[in-house]
């Protein structure tokens, strides 16, 4: 199989685009690839194309596009996971394999019990951060569209979100199975998929009680069994359940 690259100005066979400075260094520095050798690209927005290398240089690299190629398949719902922010790098994680698994988008929040304020992700250009490994998380598993995702929000924010239609519905709260008696088991959802849809995971600590009041006014509550999963594995099982009860596999 030829190596993958991200070339987000990949857009039509015949043009000769240049990869982004980190695509362009793993390139020449690390792959070692010269003019000629062939090599596969993707745009993130869901074209992929076989390539070939056109120019290979210190500081820059440039490919001609040649035929479309098959990226993996796209899941039929497009789930945008709400995911409260994880201490440490447990985050990246997250992103790696939400990515993987197939969600469409990932929007981070900071809760009453997350470890990390707002502040510090922004100095800390985390955001930034999981961008290139959405980038490298699509490159590994074949798919040709990264996942947009969008700057830590305050838990107050989906409600607004929800309103305003930037959070796509029907709208879901994992929740521990004696944190509400409100909530249901994931297997009694309907199994009709729906074309979209949200997903919100909380902290390490879980939610509030207040934050679950608040959300069960445009979310739906749901719990996934009685066992403790890791905060940063739940996001993986959760849309692996979704996807399997909505027929994506």
């Amino acid at each position: 199989m030829h190596a993958r690259f991200f070339a987000p100005d990949a857009h039509a066979s015949g043009d000769v685009v240049s990869l982004p400075d980190d695509e362009a260094e793993h390139l020449t520095r690390v792959l070692r690839l010269t003019r000629g050798d062939a090599i596969v690209v993707f745009n993130g927005r869901g074209l992929a194309f076989e390539a070939t290398v056109h120019r290979a240089r210190k500081g820059g690299a440039e490919v001609l596009i040649g035929q479309p190629s098959t990226a993996a398949p796209e899941a039929r719902v497009a789930i945008t996971l709400v995911q409260a922010v994880l201490k440490g790098d447990k985050m990246d994680d997250v992103v790696r394999d939400a990515v993987m698994i197939g969600v469409a988008a990932i929007q981070p929040i900071v809760t009453a019990r997350s470890e990390i304020a707002a502040s510090p992700l922004a100095r800390g250009r985390r955001r930034e951060r999981w961008e290139r490994i959405a980038v490298s998380s699509a490159k590994q598993c074949g798919r040709a569209v990264v996942p947009i995702v969008f700057p830590p929000e305050p838990f107050e924010a989906v409600a607004a979100f929800a309103d305003d239609r930037q959070l796509p519905g029907p709208m879901m709260m994992l929740v521990e199975p004696r944190a509400t008696t409100a909530a249901v088991p994931l297997g009694e959802l309907d199994g009709q998929p729906p074309r979209e849809a949200s997903l919100l995971i909380g902290p390490e600590g879980g939610w509030t009680p207040r934050e679950i009041e608040a959300a069960s006014e445009q979310c739906r509550l749901v719990t996934l069994g009685g066992r403790t999963i890791r905060g940063d594995a739940m996001a993986l099982v959760a849309v692996a359940a979704l996807f399997a009860k909505w027929g994506e596999y």
